[in-house]
């Protein structure tokens, strides 16, 4: 009884095997294939400075239609509103996504507007999850981003 007992402890103390390569790119593709995904911002590359981590819980996801956008912005800006605007937080239908694929990487570009600007993301993910966006809005300076795809284990 006691090493069952002490095997059901240890069972539960050790973390979940993470998902092995094969199993990885199977789910980035089927969350693609899906149009549902989320990917995790963990770095920003504005246009005129320095890249920076980013300590915040900042992302992107795509549902169907519709893209969720919750990014810092940096750089310079043309024509906003007063106090500043919306920047890249917001949710808003896509109004048209290609997606193109080459060797073991995802291109996917979203064109989508709200009330404040029009956007292009450009969004590269690779079949390891990992993932690099380019934002062009019309009235701000473009920035780039880099992270990882949310997967469900």
């Amino acid at each position: 009884m006691k090493p069952l007992v002490f095997m059901l402890i240890a069972g539960m103390a050790l973390p979940a095997f993470p998902q092995n390569g094969k199993e990885r790119e199977a789910n980035v593709r089927k969350a693609l294939d899906a149009d549902r995904y989320t990917v995790d911002i963990n770095y920003m590359i504005p246009a005129k400075g320095p890249g920076r981590p980013l300590t915040a819980d900042y992302s992107i996801a795509v549902r169907n239609d519709s893209l969720l956008s919750y990014l810092p912005y940096a750089g310079r800006a043309y024509n906003i509103p007063y106090g500043g605007g919306k920047a890249l937080n917001f949710s808003a239908p896509i109004e048209s996504c290609e997606k193109t694929e080459k060797k073991g990487e995802t291109e996917i570009t979203i064109r989508t507007r709200n009330e404040e600007d029009s956007y292009v993301y450009r969004l590269t993910v690779y079949k390891d999850g990992n993932a690099s966006l380019h934002v062009q809005p019309t009235q701000r300076e473009s920035i780039s981003f880099s992270g990882e795809m949310e997967l469900e284990e």
